[in-house]
């Protein structure tokens, strides 16, 4: 039996590229849909949240067509000569942000909302500047929500598949992915490649949620 390394590696670099985007892009707009007093901030915030409810082959067809060569995106990167991004590594990056942007950014807004308006007054008493209460006070406060957000964001990049087979296919080196390379098996009726990758995605799983429990547990007790 061969194990799929070079696609556990792929999905692995893939996760890893999309929860530090994710990361560096969620955490100012978390930031602004705690703090803003907007009155269409829900709106944005309903956007966000959109791929929580929204079915990923409908994601990943409106995504195909807005990267694709007639689209407005695909038509800017083929103006820049960077050619079209379905069926590539960056155009799978491109859309597993999208696709797992809420489960960064909702658990760090929440973070942050929990956090309260008294902290970053106080800081401004002190005479801190706005960037420097974000950093020295917001984003220490806020350290559970980017905890639970970088776990949610990896392992939720990990398990996609309805994104990744419309926007990336299934290409071997390049943009095949664990949950592709499953289902792939199992049309090709090699149960025994099926069942290893199968296996490591349950164990996987199972260990993430359990160190979710674990961090909150830890992080409920450094409080207390």
């Amino acid at each position: 039996m061969s194990v799929d390394w070079l696609t556990i590696w792929l999905t692995v670099k893939l996760a890893t590229i999309t929860t530090l985007v994710l990361l560096l892009l969620g955490t100012p707009l978390a930031w602004w849909l705690a703090v803003s007093r907007a009155r269409w901030r829900e709106l944005i915030g309903t956007l966000v949240a959109l791929p929580l409810v929204l079915p990923p082959s409908v994601l990943g067809f409106y995504l195909l067509l807005m990267l694709g060569p007639k689209g407005p995106v695909g038509q800017f990167t083929q103006a820049m000569g960077l050619g079209t991004l379905p069926f590539t590594f960056t155009g799978l990056v491109v859309g597993s942000v999208i696709y797992s942007l809420p489960f960064v950014v909702q658990p760090i807004r929440n973070a942050f909302e929990a956090m309260g308006e008294r902290p970053i007054e106080v800081a401004a008493t002190l005479r801190a500047s706005p960037l420097r209460r974000f950093f020295t006070v917001a984003i220490p406060l806020a350290r559970p929500g980017f905890l639970t957000g970088a776990v949610l964001g990896f392992a939720h990049t990990v398990g996609e598949f309805g994104v990744i087979l419309m926007i990336g296919g299934n290409i071997p080196g390049e943009t095949r992915m664990i949950s592709v390379a499953i289902y792939d098996h199992v049309e090709s009726l090699e149960w025994t490649q099926a069942h290893w990758l199968s296996g490591g995605m349950l164990l996987f799983s199972f260990l993430v949620v359990y160190s979710m429990y674990c961090i909150e547990r830890r992080l409920g007790a450094d409080r207390a």
